[in-house]
């Protein structure tokens, strides 16, 4: 025979309900006894004379009540906890703000991430936190000498149950006081070699300086300097053959005033066809005049009514006398044609 066992009904709406209350009010002491609340004096009164009243009438407005007392509590509580961590020495304060901005600043050092401040600091409350300065200390591991296991923060192996001894290896090794010493000696003449010797950055913004290069005298006294090499220009009196003197226009011997008739070493006739700057006009200079405009030199020899070459004015009893200065040579046309020629050879078209 099989047996007639009827599976359990549904529960009632009614039992339901009250089910889930008593769910939340055992959620709501496991929450209160959790906090640690202590009763007040009055309150332990209160629940003296009226035990049975309260216990018969309870409700949720009266733990509504008591809610803001809680938090009052337990924010008096944080002050007191952080007054004592404030206290210890060691302790700084750092604004979250400032926080916030080194940690946006390694995100776009590393990931090239571009956090604004506008994007985060209205979200983040002007508060401070504190924080612990530490000394840097070195971790030492130990490793079984039995099954290389990797000690914990206890003495006895986490695999085989072994007492730590002295063959099981630490890392980093210990060393002598010797090692010690050379350890230091060693990173001191490096720290000296690196700032004797420093290495050569680029400068990707460089500013115009005047750099002198020297060297140390063989037989000593003033260094040597390198200075450009120029052209050393020497001009002769075509009076007397004597030398002027640097920086001086007039002769020392005859007092002649120096002009175009007056050599110069190293010559150049090509670039100073009439005369070198700051000459007087000599016996045996060739005159050459100058446009009125645009102060182009006339060809030599040309009569009056040649026109510029360059702004088509006329030459006249008007026209001055050129200065001897430097004067661009004039391209010769039979050059010009054969360029010319040489172009339209090469038609690329």
């Amino acid at each position: 025979m099989s047996s007639s066992v009827q599976p359990a009904g549904p529960l009632p709406k009614a039992d339901r309900e009250r089910k889930g209350i008593v769910k939340v009010f055992a959620k709501v002491k496991g929450v209160l006894r959790r906090t640690g609340t202590e009763r007040q004096p009055s309150a332990a009164a209160g629940t003296s004379a009226g035990g049975v009243a309260a216990t018969t009438t309870t409700t949720p407005g009266a733990k509504t009540e008591d809610a803001p007392k809680l938090i009052s509590h337990v924010d008096a509580k944080a002050a007191e906890a952080r007054a004592l961590y404030e206290a210890m020495p060691g302790v700084s304060r750092l604004s979250k703000l400032e926080l916030f901005e080194e940690r946006a600043k390694k995100l776009n050092e590393r990931f090239g991430l571009e956090i604004h401040p506008m994007e985060w600091q209205s979200a983040i409350p002007s508060d401070t936190v504190l924080r612990m300065d530490k000394p840097i200390r070195m971790r030492i591991r130990r490793t079984c000498h039995r099954c290389n296991a990797t000690f914990g923060a206890t003495k006895e192996c986490p695999n085989c149950s072994h007492s730590r001894c002295t063959k099981c290896t630490r890392y980093p090794p210990k060393r002598s006081e010797a090692e010690i010493i050379a350890s230091r000696e060693r990173r001191a003449a490096k720290i000296k070699a690196n700032r004797e010797n420093a290495p050569i950055l680029p400068d990707y913004e460089p500013i115009e300086k005047n750099i002198v290069l020297k060297r140390p005298s063989k037989s000593g006294g003033q260094d040597l300097i390198h200075k450009k090499p120029r052209q050393r220009v020497r001009r002769t009196c075509h009076e007397c053959d004597t030398l002027f003197t640097a920086g001086n226009k007039t002769c020392e011997k005859c007092k002649h005033v120096r002009c175009t008739d007056c050599p110069r070493d190293p010559p150049k006739k090509d670039k100073y066809p009439f005369g070198y700057p700051g000459d007087e006009f000599g016996p045996k200079s060739v005159p050459h005049y100058e446009c009125l405009n645009c102060k182009t030199v006339y060809p030599t020899g040309v009569e009056d009514g040649t026109e510029c070459r360059k702004c088509k004015f006329p030459k006249s009893h008007a026209s001055p006398r050129a200065r001897p200065r430097k004067v661009e040579p004039i391209p010769d046309p039979e050059v010009i044609r054969r360029l010319q020629a040489k172009l339209d050879d090469l038609n690329l078209t």
